[in-house]
């Protein structure tokens, strides 16, 4: 008995329409997507007349939100003692991750001796150029 020569054959499945269809949906979805820091930490800044210039974005970051926990440069520091501060600060510093300006953001709802206890062990490290950061006030 002889078997048909195309019943022997394998069919074959061209996949580089696939292919290309799935690398232009990659990069449709590469070039719309939005990139958002979503694990920023959510602090309610307090108002005033005057804000920070633009400029004041550079340096160390140190969050305080609103039960009194230090962040630095989005990292928590293990609790809200003044030497943890001053240790945290001064690491940042000999390993040259901050200039000479550090930007407070502040809850507007945190304890005031929080933020005082900040500048304090800031002054202490030898930063001179301290930003508080706020947003503008609403005008009547």
């Amino acid at each position: 008995m002889k078997l048909r020569s195309r019943e022997l054959e394998d069919p074959e499945l061209n996949l580089t329409p696939l292919i290309d269809v799935v690398f232009l949906l990659l990069i449709f979805f590469m070039v719309t997507t939005t990139f958002q820091r979503e694990t920023e930490l959510r602090v309610e800044l307090p108002e005033a007349a005057t804000q920070a210039t633009p400029l004041a974005r550079e340096g160390l970051e140190l969050t305080i939100d609103e039960a009194g926990r230090y962040f630095l440069n989005q990292q928590a520091l293990v609790n809200t003692r003044p030497d943890t501060l001053g240790r945290a600060l001064a690491q940042a510093v000999r390993a040259g991750e901050a200039p000479a300006r550090l930007l407070i953001r502040a809850d507007a709802r945190v304890a005031h001796q929080a933020v005082v206890t900040a500048l304090d062990v800031a002054g202490q490290q030898g930063f001179t150029d301290i930003v508080i950061e706020t947003t503008p006030a609403e005008t009547p």
